[in-house]
């Protein structure tokens, strides 16, 4: 069973998560995504951990939806691909993790900017039906969403680029 997770709770008919053959929005992958940036009707990227996301920069105004993919726990390659797009690109629109979504980095993962989340593993996904996140109090990095910025450390920033 597969979920579609916000901070407002599990999303019943996600329009992304239906498949093409019912005429949903398309979610495509970067290539195809590039090809098609001039049609009318709406759609999303699915990238890859290896896919560049800059090469999204001229068509990202149109993109509804940026889909990001963990295969494995281990591989957090698409958290650097989140703060790229909304700290670098300055991408406003949805952000999604798919793939290796578990509950452990789902609070990282929102401090990155992402938006929802495709969740299969079940304990996951009861814990986060109850809202029952992991805390984290502290935090040395800055965050792409505001609101769970915190304090800020900017001193040790600054004194790492001047030593």
């Amino acid at each position: 069973m597969t979920v579609i997770w916000t901070q407002d709770g599990i999303v019943e008919d996600d329009p992304w998560s239906q498949p093409e053959s019912e005429g949903g929005p398309k979610l495509l992958p970067l290539a195809e995504a590039l090809d098609h940036a001039q049609d009318n009707a709406p759609f999303g990227v699915v990238l890859q951990p290896a896919d560049d996301v800059r090469a999204l920069a001229p068509i990202l105004e149109r993109v509804a939806i940026v889909a990001l993919t963990f295969p494995a726990f281990s591989d957090g390659r698409a958290f650097s691909q989140a703060m790229l797009l909304r700290e670098r690109l300055g991408y406003q629109g949805e952000m999604r993790a798919v793939g290796t979504v578990l509950l452990d980095q789902v609070p990282l993962m929102l401090r990155t900017g992402f938006d929802s989340f495709e969740v299969e593993h079940a304990p996951t996904i009861k814990r986060l039906a109850e809202k029952r996140l992991p805390g984290i109090d502290l935090h040395y990095q800055p965050a792409a969403d505001e609101t769970r910025a915190g304090p800020g450390y900017s001193w040790r920033r600054t004194a790492m680029l001047n030593g």
